[in-house]
């Protein structure tokens, strides 16, 4: 950031401990759901009420994502990331205490989420700025490798390790990791205003084409969620798989989802029209096949397979659009598309339940692929390939040196 870059071992630590920040801050939202009875039976609540922890963690982060960039858009960027890293290590430390009731472990759950919110829009541009434009795309990539394992490995991990020492610990654990997030941040991340440097706004700013990537956002999130909320019921009714193999089959499609965004990573910045295209059309077929051949079970897994494989590189992508065709400062734009991404996870989930009594769980797959397919309509939509002219109109005004 600013004229001189940093060190090239310095942004590559910096780099790493964002990464480890996007692992700490998925899977501390996905926890729960591997640890729903555990924690129902330690709390003394209901399995619904444990499950509100994960519904409303995504409802904080939907509301909380814009407001909070725009209020904090002149913080620099270091005392921000170390902010928000000291309020995830204090929250997962205060969730793993014995003491600690459901009431607080829900507040602990509402700060994560604020902080996630805005940790997701501002951690691309902060990473991005630290090296050249045309690396932009292969750093974004690198950063949801970051979040995928989170899926792959860390709630997976999580879920073993609670079931083993209670599920305080690994809570406990993810505090720790936070931690190194959080040094690691606060010494090696250069001090510098938010706006001096080139990730703080679009790299060819334009409206319409943001407006597209933001729709594509939550039609295509929308469309998964309406039928993988319900995929370990689909796994059972429809392909008959057995207890056991369900979790087989779920580790096989975050494998997918982990291998999708390593390979798709490298040629964001080379093909970024393709790199977006190409997974919503895979998460479509995935979805539609799921409903036309959920009966056989080889079928099922590697649909399943192709679903993890397009998701995780869908929103990625859309991520790596969204520095591109920002219209104002790059961290608003991220906050409104990961405000489009929960806001889709909620209303898929909504509309899955609503089909579920009416379609059965083969429905709610054909459902989702047809506003997957509808999210294609959107992004072959003509729009003027003329960017928009950067100007400060309409735009923030100049900030004063805020170090």
């Amino acid at each position: 950031m600013g004229s001189v870059r940093p060190a090239p071992w310095r942004r590559a630590a910096v780099v790493a401990a964002l990464m480890l920040a996007a692992f700490t801050f998925n899977t501390t939202e996905n926890l729960p759901v591997g640890l729903l009875s555990l924690m129902a039976d330690d709390l003394r609540v209901s399995l619904t009420a444990v499950g509100a922890l994960v519904t409303g963690y995504g409802l904080a982060v939907a509301v909380g994502s814009l407001p909070l960039a725009h209020v904090t858009r002149s913080v620099p960027r270091r005392h921000l990331m170390t902010g928000l890293l000291a309020v995830l290590a204090a929250a997962s430390c205060l969730s793993a205490l014995t003491a600690a009731s459901y009431g607080l472990l829900l507040a602990a759950r509402v700060a994560t989420a604020l902080a996630q919110a805005l940790f997701w829009a501002v951690m691309g541009p902060v990473a991005v700025g630290l090296f050249p434009p045309e690396r932009r795309g292969r750093i974004i990539g690198l950063l949801s490798v970051g979040g995928s394992l989170a899926t792959v490995a860390g709630v997976p991990a999580g879920t073993w390790l609670g079931g083993h020492s209670g599920w305080r610990v690994p809570f406990a654990v993810l505090g720790a990791l936070a931690v190194v997030s959080l040094v690691m941040v606060a010494v090696l991340l250069p001090t510098s205003r938010p706006r001096e440097s080139h990730a703080a706004y679009g790299a060819a700013p334009h409206r319409l084409r943001f407006a597209v990537v933001l729709t594509t956002t939550a039609l295509s999130v929308t469309g998964a969620f309406t039928g993988f909320t319900y995929v370990v019921a689909f796994l059972d009714e429809v392909s008959g798989f057995g207890r056991d193999a369900v979790s087989a089959v779920l580790l096989a499609f975050g494998a997918a989802a982990l291998a999708g965004v390593t390979v798709t990573g490298p040629l964001l910045d080379r093909y970024p029209r393709a790199t977006l295209t190409v997974p919503v059309a895979g998460q479509a077929v995935a979805l539609v096949g799921l409903y036309a051949c959920g009966g056989s079970q080889v079928a099922t897994v590697v649909l399943l397979m192709l679903l993890g494989a397009s998701v995780a590189p869908t929103f990625m992508a859309t991520q790596s659009q969204v520095l591109r065709f920002a219209p104002g400062r790059t961290e608003t734009a991220l906050a409104a598309n990961s405000a489009a991404f929960n806001v889709g996870v909620a209303a898929g989930a909504l509309l899955g339940g609503a089909l579920l009594p009416l379609t059965g769980t083969r429905g709610t797959f054909l459902a989702g692929g047809l506003l997957t397919a509808g999210a294609l309509v959107v992004l072959a939509w003509p729009v003027a390939a003329v960017p928009e002219q950067r100007t400060l109109k309409g735009m923030d005004a100049p900030e004063p040196d805020v170090r």
